[in-house]
């Protein structure tokens, strides 16, 4: 496996073995919550480089900070701090 991550008492495990051709991520998206704006920011920013911004991480009525973006993979992203 090429990762691991837990969600609640279940690990989660991921492979990119096994795959042809160029893959395609489409019909959901990832989603962040970070404990700052500062910490969002930043994150964003890693994920957004070589990728695509499809909204650029601002204040919202919800949340002091949430931006959308689809990473260097193809790989749609939504980030946010709770507000």
């Amino acid at each position: 496996m090429h990762a691991a991550f837990r969600i609640g008492q279940t690990v989660v495990m991921a492979s990119d073995g096994r795959c042809a051709g160029r893959p395609a991520f489409q019909g959901f998206s990832l989603s962040l919550t970070l404990p700052s704006v500062a910490d969002a920011e930043a994150v964003f920013a890693r994920l957004a480089a070589h990728g695509n911004v499809q909204m650029p991480i601002t204040k919202t009525f919800w949340s002091p900070c949430f931006g959308l973006l689809v990473d260097r993979f193809g790989l749609s992203w939504m980030l946010t701090v709770a507000g």
